[in-house]
């Protein structure tokens, strides 16, 4: 069925940033990608006005044209390139905010974030890359920093550079119901959104630290080009501009070093607040060396562990639950203030 160019732009301006437009036209991976990144952060769908009647001719090209390619090379492309870059360090990011807790992230977890977002930009329209080839040069190269948010970087670079080496046209696929591409869709958006949101809902004050030190290491990133890192500070501040002004509080300073400092302070609120609840937990006193809050925590779980409290189930296990956070609270290593910074 012919695609039409009026509805693609009807599409476009409805629901452009969450991709409907794309989903009209069979780019799926397209579709998703604006999905995740809200239209490419509003610069690529306003961008796409003047794109979609291409976008419409290669959706309504015969099968036969289509196979035609297949065999030779896609031209290289910068702009497919940058965007390989950000969008893998977008989604490392991202992984690095909600599933930095897991054991061997920096070897498993982050490299595999970054390879799939470069990956999902690499199958953007006609063209695709090799899914192994990404995936390995993102492996070998996870050591590199390793432990460091920087480690973003490489991995992305090294990621794109690969997907363009191995950069191909598709091979032409039977058409599939829409049923069936909405699922797949569906599944991708719910492992990309699934553990940021569980982070956020179930252990919101790790999320908002995290946050706040990875936009303070993403920033650090441009301290050799300061306008760049400037635009983007002012991009991460914008939420946080807003809601000062919606809560009425209109004296605070432009400064982006006075803010960024409010923002911490915000954030190491939460995490004082959190240790103060975790020592009266523990029945110990501010200040307790890691050797007391142990001894403590061992004497405490052996007392109320649901085993050794049958008659009172449901209260030991609430106390036991209680006493492993505040344990897991208490041993996280406090950062001196300013070291955000």
């Amino acid at each position: 069925m012919a695609k039409g160019l009026l509805v693609t732009y009807a599409l476009w301006a409805v629901g452009g940033p969450a991709g409907l437009h794309h989903l009209y036209l069979g780019r799926d991976s397209h579709a998703l990608l604006w999905m995740l990144t809200l239209g490419g952060g509003g610069l690529g769908w306003l961008w796409e006005f003047w794109k979609l009647p291409s976008f419409v001719a290669q959706a309504n090209r015969p099968q036969g044209q289509r196979q035609s390619s297949v065999g030779r090379t896609p031209p290289l492309s910068f702009i497919r390139f940058v965007a390989q870059v950000i969008v893998g360090i977008y989604f490392g990011l991202v992984a690095l905010i909600s599933l930095s807790f897991m054991a061997n992230f920096y070897i498993v977890g982050l490299p595999l974030a970054v390879g799939l977002g470069v990956l999902l930009v690499a199958a953007v329209g006609n063209q695709t890359s090799e899914f192994k080839n990404i995936l390995g040069a993102a492996f070998l190269t996870s050591p590199i920093f390793y432990g460091r948010p920087i480690a973003i970087l490489p991995i992305s670079l090294a990621a794109s550079i690969t997907a363009q080496r191995h950069r191909r046209y598709k091979t032409s696929l039977g058409a599939e119901t829409l049923s069936v591409r909405l699922y797949r869709l569906g599944l991708a958006y719910l492992a990309f959104t699934g553990p940021l949101a569980y982070s956020t809902f179930c252990n919101t004050t790790a999320t908002i630290s995290y946050v706040a030190e990875t936009f303070g290491s993403f920033l650090r990133w441009f301290s050799f080009f300061p306008l760049l890192g400037h635009i983007t500070e002012s991009v991460f501040l914008l939420p946080y501009r807003i809601w000062r002004l919606l809560v009425g509080d209109h004296g605070f300073s432009n400064d982006s070093f006075h803010e960024w400092e409010k923002l911490y302070e915000f954030v190491s609120s939460f995490q004082d607040e959190k240790r103060q609840l975790a020592y009266q937990v523990l029945s110990l006193s501010e200040g307790a060396t890691n050797e007391e809050i142990h001894r403590r925590y061992r004497e405490l779980v052996k007392f109320w562990h649901p085993d050794h409290n049958r008659h009172q189930t449901e209260e030991a296990q609430r106390h036991f639950l209680e006493i492993q956070a505040a344990y897991e609270a208490l041993s996280q290593p406090r950062k001196p203030k300013g070291s955000w910074r």
